[in-house]
């Protein structure tokens, strides 16, 4: 299986070509008030005009308001909801299929029956797990976790992962445990800003792992 590539904290269409020229699949662009890369519905828009076509945006949300979803989708985008969003308000804002971040704590004892108990209600969520930060803080911890926590979790459902990935261990991550997709925002950014030469390093390892786990076992 090819694995999806989201860099996500893209705030503006040159971030966004950066990672389309690498190769993602996908960018994130961050509108939740907490974040040092929120960006405005405007520019969301610009973004969103400037990728091309098979080129997904994703809209990036912590706890919103309807009004805020709304005219993200008007722009083109699809939600990811990385807040603490119940599922009916989650269900209601997405027409179709989104990201539901669940974060994932260090101790994190959680058993397979009882996350799917938690996630039945979800039932278009794509299931992005992200490192739980002790702050309250939703994701950009820049720390991984336990990989095969989502693996356990999501057992046969497509899964992203998310929290502390850079091009030097998103390899290890994708032979482990083969996810649907994997996330990345400050593992390839150098002083604040997205750095070309990581993302195209970023993807190319992916692409690597890909190419790894698919290869016949001699």
């Amino acid at each position: 299986m090819r694995t999806r590539v989201k860099i996500c904290g893209c705030t503006s269409a040159a971030d966004a070509a950066i990672a389309v020229e690498a190769g993602a699949d996908a960018v994130g662009v961050i509108l939740a008030e907490e974040s040092e890369r929120r960006v405005t519905v405007e520019r969301l828009r610009e973004i969103t005009a400037s990728v091309p076509a098979l080129v997904t945006v994703v809209a990036v949300f912590v706890d919103p308001p309807s009004s805020l979803v709304d005219e993200a989708l008007k722009a083109g985008a699809i939600p990811q909801f990385h807040g603490y969003e119940p599922a009916d308000a989650c269900e209601a804002f997405a027409e179709g299929p989104y990201l539901k971040a669940y974060h994932v704590l260090p101790d994190h004892v959680q058993t397979r029956a009882t996350f799917e108990a938690f996630a039945r209600p979800f039932e278009h969520a794509t299931w992005l797990f992200d490192t739980a930060r002790a702050s309250g803080r939703s994701g950009g911890t820049g720390r991984t976790f336990a990989w095969e926590i989502a693996r356990k979790l999501a057992g046969e459902r497509r899964f992203v992962v998310s929290g502390g990935l850079t091009p030097e261990n998103v390899g290890d991550c994708v032979r482990a445990v083969h996810p649907y997709a994997v996330d990345v925002r400050s593992g390839v950014e150098t002083n604040g800003a997205k750095d070309a030469a990581k993302v195209r390093a970023f993807v190319a390892a992916v692409r690597e792992a890909d190419a790894q786990t698919a290869a016949p076992i001699a």
